[in-house]
């Protein structure tokens, strides 16, 4: 008994100390769940009750049967008494004016809710429509109407009510069909819910994020899924994304072959994300059928992703990975509260014999919209707690409240009274005109409606989160114009616990494009990009040609501009060169130095005296022209390159050809002297003609650069050549020269005990003929670098030949025999006269 006393006490002390921390209006409240009188009055549309008949049996309307409740439905309605109560609880909204609501149920059924919407559109009270021609001062029974719940519903009476110009303001989950953005056909349709237009954007900017582009679109048999599924499909194919597979879930009739062979379609696709735009009854129907195993993930519109009929199905927890939305919301942290003290009041009134009576007295749903909720108590409570009610009980809030303002406005109400009193006339479309230009605030949130009647909501995105078998509901994002999305929070139910793939080909890589194959545009085969293209775009279906002046290798991004390298100082083989140069430079410079001291011996007189130095500094040049092929080369060292060596070359040439044709015959003894002279000087003319002729037929250096076909990254850069007749007629000459010169050495006799000079020349000019004719060959199948590099050797070696084969005997006779240096030994020579008689000779000798 002491226990027994115990517990009462702690019962009283709780509940004392929580209703210390309720509001005062609470010990106010009506236990009237369906129906207030007020000053003005709100009428509300909500699926209090399912069908429990068979459409397909009935007879005539009466046989209608809806006597199973609906518990969100029923939620959502004492949402709408919980926030008229709070309104007329806070005067400053509408200050001594109360309002009243009325609230029907519409059983989900097209032919239940014509009924409370006629009843809505009587004239006052009395429950008759009126047929007139202008309904501008038509009283209607009330105000504004909250619902219905769907767009199948609001697509019966939309436009019956629009023709009344009555506001109507969409609840919770209800009549998101963008169809009802037309003004035109509803003109006085609003919303607190965003449209599906806005909620396809979304879902498909979800599967952008996670890059799905090969799924699946299932939608539901009525207006919603239809609608929905279409949106999808429309804006995914705008983001390339493929749909592989879409069906219509029936609502009606016997869906389990329907749903299996979709099933079998969807397996068949090889889809790993699928979108479900459905009512909670066809998303209900679709997974009973769906097995344990299918790890996919599901996308949920919000017209289920909370709704308890989908996941309290058995093994829900296995389907895999279910991410959905829902529209943007506030919690009501007083709505718990106040349906624990409505329905505490409820049980207490249970007893009450005439409540007992009222239940069997066969009133009908229009005069009591739920027979079974008489035996309502504490133990209900679970009607506003769960997570589905939670959420949407915000937008019947919001509606409700809306209409409010626009009565506060039209009303001329300020914080403490109105200028129009309780008795006022007013009319439905003089709330409709406040409500379509109209901005307020509830809890801090400003809020409006489009020029459309859609409101400036977006959506929360959410996953489901399984726990010993229990549902719970995690926020992973939002959606307002762009969807923020934190994929840290989701929990992957996949074999690898990563975020599935979801595309008919693999991501192509880098510098790869995609060969369509099939009917499917997200189906191909990744094909490389060749040299000389590139991809430019990921989502390219052809290469790219590589600009002019730029190249690319296969499989490349980008194409870069060509690059170009030249003979170096620093290489192995141009430093073997400059050796070379440098020592056939200084083996010039000694011979001349050589030559110089004994100037006015025989030998260097029979020599060609001064025309000696002209062959030694025609030899000196060319060795040095090889400089010319070094480095970077630029426009001037271009048209410089080959006319140098050339013009040296033809200088040492024409010394030579003057001296061997002095020697010749007595005939040409005009060849001395001053005629020397003018054999060079006609030789470099003939020369500098030859080289004028190619500089002015080849193109600059900068300009072959810029007319050049680059089909590479990296080449060697030598100065052009073309056209090569310029070239091969100035070695061409030099060879001339080098072969009349070797020709003439057979003109005249060798002179017996003497300096034999034609051997030096024979020796020399054959050598010169020989590098040259030898180079042409080699250098027509070389590249461009082994084409410099052969050049430099030709031009060292043919200087080579003529510094052995002509300055070495001479240089050795100086300085290892000069006794032979006499007038004797070269008298021939000197004399430039036709050799003596060999009897003669014997005599001398």
């Amino acid at each position: 008994m002491g226990l027994l006393v115990k517990l009462v006490v702690l019962y009283w002390v709780l509940r004392l100390d929580l209703c210390e921390n309720e509001p005062a209006w609470f010990q106010n409240i009506s236990t009237s769940i369906f129906n207030s009188s007020g000053d003005f009055l709100f009428g509300g549309l909500f699926p209090i009750n399912d069908l429990t008949s068979n459409l397909s049996q009935n007879e005539n309307p009466s046989d209608v049967q809806c006597d199973s409740v609906d518990v969100i439905g029923l939620g959502l309605s004492l949402v709408m008494k919980y926030t008229v109560d709070e309104i007329n609880a806070t005067p400053d909204l509408l200050p001594n004016i109360k309002l009243g609501f009325e609230t029907f149920d519409t059983c989900s059924q097209s032919f239940i809710i014509v009924k409370p919407s006629m009843l809505f559109l009587s004239e006052g009270n009395s429950g008759q429509v009126r047929v007139m021609c202008n309904y501008t001062d038509y009283s209607t029974r009330v105000l504004a109407v909250i619902g219905p719940q769907t767009s199948e519903m609001v697509n019966i009476v939309g436009k019956l009510f629009g023709f009344f110009m009555m506001p109507q303001v969409s609840i919770s989950y209800g009549a998101t069909c963008d169809t009802f953005s037309d003004k035109q056909q509803y003109p006085s349709f609003l919303r607190t819910v965003p449209s599906n237009q806005w909620q396809a954007q979304a879902i498909v900017d979800l599967l952008r994020r996670f890059s799905w582009n090969w799924v699946a679109v299932l939608g539901s048999g009525d207006d919603y899924g239809k609608e929905g599924q279409l949106a999808v499909s429309m804006l995914a194919a705008q983001y390339s994304i493929c749909i592989a597979y879409e069906a219509i879930i029936p609502g009606y009739g016997k869906t389990e072959p329907t749903i299996s062979e979709i099933l079998d379609n969807i397996k068949t696709a090889a889809v790993g994300v699928v979108v479900l735009f459905t009512l909670p009854s066809s998303a209900r129907a679709f997974f009973s059928e769906v097995s344990c195993d299918a790890l996919s993930v599901w996308v949920a519109s919000s017209a289920w992703s909370l709704d308890n009929l989908v996941y309290e199905l058995p093994n829900i927890n296995r389907i895999g990975t279910v991410l959905g939305f829902t529209e943007s919301t506030q919690m009501l942290p007083s709505l718990t509260s106040y349906a624990r003290v409505l329905l505490t009041r409820l049980g207490e009134e249970r007893g009450n014999e005439l409540r007992m009576e009222s239940n069997e007295s066969g009133y009908s749903h229009l005069e009591n919209p739920c027979p079974d909720c008489w035996n309502l108590s504490q133990d209900n409570i679970s009607i506003v707690t769960q997570p589905v009610v939670q959420r949407k009980a915000f937008s019947v809030y919001l509606a409700v409240y809306s209409a409010a303002h626009a009565l506060h406005q039209v009303l001329g109400c300020n914080t403490t009274s109105c200028q129009k009193g309780a008795d006022s006339k007013v009319y439905p479309w003089q709330l409709l005109q406040v409500l379509r230009n109209m901005s307020f605030e509830i809890n801090g949130q400003q809020f409006q409606f489009d020029s459309n009647g859609n409101p400036n909501i977006g959506y929360d995105a959410l996953t489901w989160i399984w726990s010993e078998g229990n549902v719970t509901f995690k926020d992973i994002g939002t959606y307002y114009s762009s969807l923020k999305i934190n994929a840290t929070l989701i929990t992957w139910h996949t074999n690898s616990t990563k975020v599935p793939k979801s595309t008919c080909s693999a991501n192509c890589e880098a510098g790869q494009i995609r060969r369509v194959k099939g009917s499917y545009s997200c189906c191909y085969d990744c094909i490389d990009c060749r040299e000389g293209t590139f991809q430019n775009n990921t989502v390219d279906l052809q290469c790219t040609d590589c600009p002019k002046g730029q190249w690319s290798l296969p499989r490349s991004t980008h194409c870069t501009s060509a690059t170009y390298y030249f003979l170096s100082w620093n290489s192995y083989q141009t430093l073997g060169l400059v050796l070379l140069a440098v020592l056939m430079l200084t083996c010039h410079g000694v011979t001349g130095l050589l030559f110089l001291y004994h100037h006015g011996s025989p030998l260097v007189r029979a020599a060609g005296g001064p025309m000696s130095a002209l062959t030694l500094i025609g030899s000196i040049g060319s060795c040095a022209s090889i400089i010319l092929f070094l480095g970077q080369p630029g426009d001037l060292t271009c048209r410089l390159q080959q006319p140098v060596h050339v013009v040296f070359s033809t200088v040492t040439l024409s010394t030579i050809l003057a001296i061997t044709l002095q020697r010749s015959s007595s005939r040409l003894s005009i060849l001395r002297g001053v005629g020397s002279g003018m054999v060079v000087l006609a030789c470099c003319g003939v020369q500098a003609g030859l080289c004028g002729y190619f500089i002015q037929a080849s193109q600059t250096l900068s300009r072959y650069l810029y007319n050049i076909d680059v089909h590479f990254l990296t080449s060697f850069l030598r100065c052009p050549m073309e056209p090569m007749l310029g070239p091969g007629l100035m070695v061409g000459f030099n060879c001339l020269l080098a072969l009349v010169c070797f020709m003439s050495t057979f003109m005249a006799k060798k002179p017996p005990n003497q300096y034999n000079l034609a051997r030096d020349i024979t020796f020399s000019t054959l050598f010169y003929c020989v590098v040259w004719v030898v180079f042409i060959p080699i250098y027509t199948g070389l590249d461009d670098k082994s084409k410099s590099l052969a050049e430099m050797i030709a031009i060292l070696f043919s200087n080579v030949g003529i510094g052995v084969a002509y300055f070495m005997p001479k240089c050795h006779l100086l300085l290892i025999k000069p006794d032979l240096n006499t007038e004797d030994y070269f008298r021939t020579y000197l004399e430039a006269s036709p050799f003596p008689p060999e009897k003669d000779q014997d005599k001398q000798q």
